[in-house]
């Protein structure tokens, strides 16, 4: 099944900076009472174990198919929103650097809310993304995001 991505929406895999105007920009509409933006970062920490940087890496084609399945299904359940936006990063990333922005533009806030968390936890289970982790004792680790454990 291939879905057409709606005109309103911005979905990108790169390897510059994200950059939260940028993102709450192309969120951005006269119609919104609310732009709620999730900011997944890089922490110091896995576990307990010491972090030292990451790297992503995606299998782009697929990955902007499934942030435009994850846009189909957030306006089949929450009809009011009009406009999403996903972006993640790929390369090496340092402690605190922004390594996804999912951003959800809609009239009221609940949905807006709610359509943000859905966006999220859907790209991390679903989207072909991986991180390796890069530990303070030398080693490192490859990880599927939509393995990472959820915390609610």
């Amino acid at each position: 099944m291939n879905i057409k991505q709606h005109p309103q929406d911005s979905f990108a895999i790169t390897f510059a900076p994200l950059s939260l105007t940028e993102i709450y920009a192309l969120a951005d509409n006269p119609a919104n009472g609310a732009v709620v933006i999730m900011s997944g970062t890089v922490r110091n920490q896995t576990d307990g174990n010491p972090v030292v940087y990451l790297e992503y890496q995606a299998y782009e084609p697929m990955a902007i198919q499934v942030f435009t399945t994850i846009a189909a299904d957030i306006r089949q359940q929450w009809s009011d929103v009009n406009r999403i936006v996903i972006h993640h990063r790929t390369g090496r990333l340092q402690i605190g650097e922004i390594s996804v922005l999912v951003a959800i533009g809609c009239p009221h806030r609940s949905e807006a809310f709610a359509a943000c968390q859905y966006a999220i936890d859907t790209l991390k289970h679903n989207a072909p993304i991986w991180k390796k982790e890069h530990w303070a004792d030398g080693f490192s680790s490859w990880v599927s995001i939509g393995a990472c454990e959820q915390v609610s």
